[in-house]
Order: C-alpha cells, then sequence, then structure tokens
C-alpha cells in the first residue's frame, strides 16, 4: 500500500511540474519561483510565459497611462475615468481579441450610457433610475455580440448615474469620446508593440504530452502482461486523468496559437510553432483511442468469466510488446524530422489479428477478451498512420 501511495504522489507532482513547466501555472511557480523576485527574475532571464505576462502588463500600463493623458491634457475631458478603463481590458492576448473586444466594448459602454440617459430623463429619482439601469443592463449584456463586455452596459450605466451625469448631454457624448478613444489606444499599443504571440507554446506542449500518452502506453503495457490480471487498473485510469488534463491544456494551446497569427504585423514570427501544428493535432487525436485501450484493459481484465476472459500470457505478450512498439511511435510524432516507424506496429498487429482468427484452442471468452484490447490498439495504429 505504501508503494502505491508513494506511486501516485510521484505521478501527481509528475503532472503538476509538466503543466507548469508548459505553461506557467502554479506548480511552475512553486518549482522555480517561490517569490516575486524570483518570478521577475525568471522572466527576464528566460523567454515563457512568465515573459509575456510581463509586457502584457507594461503594455497595459502604457496604454492605460496614455489614454488617460490624451483625454486630460489634450481633449480636456473632465474625469475620464473609462478611458484608461478601456484601454487596459483592450490589451488582449491576440490581436484578433483586441479588435473584437473594442467592437464590443465599446457597444456596450455606448448602451449602457444610452440607458443611462433614457432613465437619467424619464426617472426624476436617482435611486429607482439606478437600479433600473442597473437592472435592464445587466439583461441586456447578455446579448451574445456583447460577449464578455455585455455586463459593462450595467456598470457604465451605474458609473453615468451614479456620478449624476445622466441629465447632462455634453457629459454623455464625453463618456462616449473617452471609452472609444481608451479601447483604440488598447488596440493600437497590442497590435503594434510587440504584438502577442503563442508559437512557443506548441514545441513544449507536443513534448509533454507525447512523453505523457507514451508513458501511459507502457504501463498500460506492463499491466497487459502480468499473468494474474492486475488490481490496480484504478491506478492506471486515474493517472490517465492526468494525462487528459494535459491534453485540455493542448487543445487550448492550438487554439489560442491559431488565433495569435490572425491579424498580427509580426510577420517574421507569425508562423512561430508552425512544424509542431501536425504533431501536435496528432497527439490530441490520439487521446481517445488511448483512452478506449485502458476502458478495454480494465473491461477484459474485471471479466474474468464469460462472455470475457483474460487473454492466454502468451497473446498478452504479443498484445504487450504492440502497445509498448506504439508508445515508442508516440515518442516519435514529437520530435521534428525524425520518422515514426509503424512496422513492428503492423506486424504484431497482424499477429495478433491472426490469432483471434485461427487460434481456435483459446476458447471463445479469451478471444473476445484478447479483441476488445486489440481493437482500440489497432485505432491508436491508424491514428498514427493518418498524422
Amino acid at each position: 500500500m505504501t508503494g502505491q501511495r508513494d506511486l501516485r504522489l510521484r505521478v501527481s507532482d509528475d503532472v503538476k511540474r509538466r503543466l507548469g513547466a508548459a505553461f506557467g501555472t502554479v506548480a511552475d511557480a512553486e518549482r522555480h519561483d517561490r517569490t516575486p523576485l524570483g518570478w521577475l527574475a525568471r522572466a527576464l532571464r528566460v523567454p515563457g510565459s512568465e515573459r509575456q505576462s510581463l509586457v502584457q502588463a507594461a503594455k497595459a500600463t502604457f496604454a492605460a497611462t496614455g489614454a488617460w493623458l490624451l483625454a486630460t491634457l489634450v481633449l480636456r475631458l473632465p474625469q475620464p475615468f473609462l478611458a484608461p478603463y478601456a484601454a487596459v481590458f483592450l490589451v488582449e492576448t491576440t490581436v484578433y481579441r483586441s479588435l473584437r473586444g473594442w467592437a464590443q466594448q465599446v457597444g456596450a459602454v455606448a448602451a449602457g450610457v444610452l440607458l443611462a440617459a433614457v432613465a437619467g430623463q424619464l426617472i426624476p429619482w436617482q435611486a429607482v433610475a439606478l437600479g433600473v439601469v442597473v437592472f435592464t443592463g445587466l439583461l441586456a449584456g447578455h446579448w451574445r455580440q456583447f460577449g464578455s463586455a455585455g455586463i459593462w452596459v450595467g456598470v457604465t450605466g451605474m458609473l453615468v448615474i451614479s456620478y449624476g451625469t445622466a441629465t447632462e448631454p455634453v457629459l454623455l457624448g464625453d463618456r462616449l469620446l473617452e471609452t472609444a478613444l481608451g479601447a483604440t489606444i488598447g488596440v493600437a499599443v497590442n497590435a503594434l508593440i510587440f504584438p502577442p504571440l503563442h508559437g512557443e507554446r506548441l514545441a513544449t506542449a507536443a513534448d509533454r504530452l507525447a512523453a505523457a500518452l507514451a508513458d501511459l502506453l507502457d504501463a498500460t503495457s506492463d499491466l497487459v502482461r502480468r499473468d494474474e490480471p492486475p488490481e490496480d487498473v484504478e491506478d492506471l485510469l486515474a493517472k490517465a486523468q492526468d494525462v487528459r488534463s494535459l491534453v485540455v491544456v493542448a487543445e487550448d494551446a492550438a487554439g489560442l496559437t491559431r488565433e495569435g497569427r490572425l491579424l498580427n504585423l509580426r510577420r517574421r514570427r507569425a508562423h512561430a510553432g508552425v512544424p509542431h501544428d501536425r504533431p501536435l493535432r496528432t497527439l490530441i487525436a490520439l487521446w481517445p483511442p488511448v483512452s478506449r485501450l485502458l476502458a478495454a484493459v480494465r473491461t477484459a481484465s474485471a471479466r474474468r468469466g464469460e462472455p470475457f476472459a483474460y487473454p492466454w500470457p502468451d497473446a498478452r505478450d504479443a498484445l504487450a510488446d504492440l502497445i509498448r512498439t506504439l508508445a515508442a511511435a508516440v515518442r516519435s510524432v514529437a520530435k521534428r524530422g525524425e520518422p515514426v516507424d509503424l512496422d513492428g506496429c503492423r506486424a504484431l498487429l497482424a499477429q495478433l489479428e491472426r490469432r483471434l482468427v485461427t487460434a481456435e484452442g483459446d476458447g471463445v471468452p479469451a478471444r473476445l477478451g484478447l479483441g476488445t484490447m486489440t481493437l482500440p490498439a489497432r485505432h491508436v495504429m491508424e491514428t498514427l498512420e493518418n498524422r
């Protein structure tokens, strides 16, 4: 029991390390940067998510300060609090999100200002007008075209009513102007000053996911090779859930990288990570058949009688060899320029399929058990072939 508990702890720590090293999570901070100064030193020393966060924070600060100074010193707008607010929120993780956010932010704030103006004209009591504006604005903010900026319909209306400017058309125009000004500055800063790219995540995600999938297949091979049905299949499935977490992170990285290339002015680096696009897609696509293989091992090992039986040792050895060979092929997927050799996988799979057809001495239950595990292994190989 102690050995199993130690194994689970090692697996959990390993997954935290992989997720953190790839994407700057809390686990990474615990391992490398236990203090703010340590995090800052790493951001300055090593390219990665920490440095990108530092750059984006500096850009947001620059955009907010510039929007405030332009609104107060140049346009002479009174209390232009919406200008730096809009600028900060539009320094997004991608240029595409900044441009989309510009339309949503300006639209949401304009709707909030207009709603407050109507309420200020029709409702003479400020408290009542405030309640109506907040309630109506929060409902209107659910319109999908506003996206994540929808909440600011009600919030902006509330601020306008609270400041007592809802009945003054000039000040309402100022609110709209400063919002558009701040949003435009935020978009311009994000698009022109080190526009964010995320291609470096693909290589890291591919390496981590390939290693995790291969380790999982190796562990599965060891379990299949045992003479007795394994008793710790549940531990293996728990480890599979950790791999599933890596798959989710890889999917997010792939989507963010594709989005980051849209409308990006950094042409020289816009295709960063492209060589890893296809390998990462292959690795993500491997997860469904691998998970089905684990479920098949669990089913076949648990059902010792009808209709399934655990296969004979020599059959299990051939299947275990196939799974281990597949693990080696999975590791090769993430390595650029390295061919993925599937000849050994095909030979072992053909041997197993011949046994399923011709080995009458195994008995139907044992053949069903072997077939249950062989089919998803074939699907893993087919996914590698179609990479």
